[in-house]
C-alpha cells in the first residue's frame, strides 16, 4: 500500500492517521512480523495479523563470488514459486538487480528466464522484498536498483510502477528514481504508458540486433513491435522525458557481433540520445550461443564509436557463480533445492 492507502485502511479500523506512517516505516525498514512493530498497540497488531499479510521472500540459496563480492540469491515466495536476484558492489555503493515476474513470457532465445514461460506477476511488495532481504542479509544500504532480473517489467506494468513509487517514497527506502533503471525487451505500448508518467528513471531497451530479420529470430517480441516501431517509441519517450536511453546489445559470436551489425546498429541509433551497453552473451544449456573473444568485443565497440555512438562493455560480475538470472530457478523447479547456502 501507498502511505495514503494505508491511512485510509487504518481509518476503517478507527485508527488515527499517524499510525499509518509508523507502520509504513516499519514495513520499509524490512520488518516482516507485526509483533516487531513495538510502538504499535498490541490490539492493533493482532488485528493486522488477522486482516493483512506482509509479502516477504525467503533465501533458499545464496552464492557469493570470491572474485568481486557479488551475491546471487534464489528466493522462495509464499506460494512455493522461486525468483532470483543479484546484489552487486560498486565503488559508488550497492546495486540490486530485481526480478519483476516469476519466469517470463517474452521468449528471448539467449535468456534462461523465459525458457519455461511465465508463471505469474510479482506484486510491488515482492519486488521490494528482494532489496530488503539483500540489505538484511549483508547489513548494508542499497543505493541503486536495476529492474533487469527475471521477467519483463512492462508486462507487469501496474506492479512495476507501484514498486517505483514505493521504493522512492521518502518515508520508506527513499531510493531516488534517478538511481533506478528499468529494462524492457521492447514492449512499445508499455513505453508509451511509462512516458506519460515522466518518471526520472533510466529506460534501458534490450535491442540485441540491428534489423528485423535477426531480431525476430532471437526475440519474438519483435514480431509484434518491430525495430522501427520500437525506435519511434524511444524517440517519443525521449521527447517527453528528456532522458537518455540505454540500449542493451547482446554480443553472440557469429550472430550479432559482425562488422555489418555494428555499422547497421550505429545507423539505426543516429539521432537518439543514447548509450549502448554491450553484453557478451552468457552460455545457456538450451542453445549453442557463444561469447565472442575479447578482440572481437573491443573491435565491435570501436566500430560503434567510430560512427559517433557511445558504447561500453558491461563489466562481468559474479562470473564464478553464474550471476545471470534464470538458471537457479529452473534447477529449483526441477527439484535441486538442497545445495548448501554459501
Amino acid at each position: 500500500m501507498y502511505l495514503g492507502e494505508l491511512e485510509e485502511f487504518l481509518g476503517t479500523l478507527g485508527q488515527p492517521r499517524f499510525r499509518a506512517k509508523q507502520i509504513f516505516k516499519w514495513l520499509h525498514s524490512g520488518v516482516c512480523d507485526f509483533d516487531e512493530m513495538t510502538d504499535i498497540p498490541k490490539a492493533l497488531r493482532e488485528t493486522l495479523k488477522e486482516k493483512c499479510y506482509i509479502a516477504d521472500v525467503k533465501i533458499v540459496k545464496r552464492f557469493k563470488s570470491k572474485i568481486d563480492d557479488t551475491v546471487k540469491y534464489l528466493y522462495s515466495l509464499y506460494d512455493g514459486e522461486y525468483i532470483e536476484s543479484v546484489l552487486m558492489k560498486y565503488n559508488h555503493g550497492y546495486t540490486v538487480c530485481v526480478s519483476t515476474q516469476v519466469g517470463c513470457r517474452m521468449g528471448c532465445s539467449f535468456c534462461a528466464s523465459g525458457i519455461n514461460g511465465l508463471s505469474r506477476n510479482l506484486t510491488a511488495s515482492e519486488i521490494l522484498s528482494q532489496i530488503m532481504a539483500a540489505e538484511r542479509d549483508n547489513n548494508i544500504r542499497v543505493s541503486n536498483v536495476v529492474m533487469m532480473g527475471m521477467g519483463e517489467p512492462l508486462d507487469n506494468f501496474d506492479n512495476s510502477v507501484r514498486f517505483l513509487k514505493l521504493v522512492s517514497d521518502d518515508n520508506g527506502m527513499n531510493i531516488g528514481l534517478r538511481h533506478i533503471s528499468l529494462s524492457t525487451s521492447g514492449v512499445v505500448s508499455g513505453i508509451y504508458k511509462l512516458a506519460e508518467l515522466s518518471l526520472p528513471i533510466t529506460l534501458s531497451v534490450s535491442l540485441h540486433a540491428p534489423n528485423d530479420e535477426l531480431r525476430s529470430s532471437i526475440m519474438p517480441v519483435n514480431k509484434k513491435w518491430n525495430i522501427d516501431a520500437l525506435l519511434k517509441a524511444c524517440k517519443d519517450y525521449q521527447k517527453i522525458t528528456t532522458r537518455r536511453i540505454s540500449f542493451e546489445y547482446a554480443l553472440i559470436s557469429g550472430v550479432t557481433d559482425t562488422d555489418e551489425c555494428a555499422i547497421e546498429l550505429a545507423g539505426r541509433l543516429k539521432g537518439i540520445m543514447s548509450h549502448i551497453n554491450l553484453i557478451p552473451v552468457n552460455p545457456v544449456v538450451e542453445n549453442s550461443y557463444k561469447k565472442p573473444d575479447r578482440n572481437r568485443i573491443l573491435h565491435f565497440k570501436e566500430l560503434l564509436e567510430s560512427k559517433g555512438i557511445t558504447a561500453t562493455v558491461r563489466r562481468t560480475l559474479g562470473s564464478d557463480i553464474n550471476a545471470s538470472c534464470g538458471q537457479l530457478r529452473r534447477n529449483a523447479k526441477e527439484g535441486d533445492k538442497n545445495a548448501d547456502i554459501q
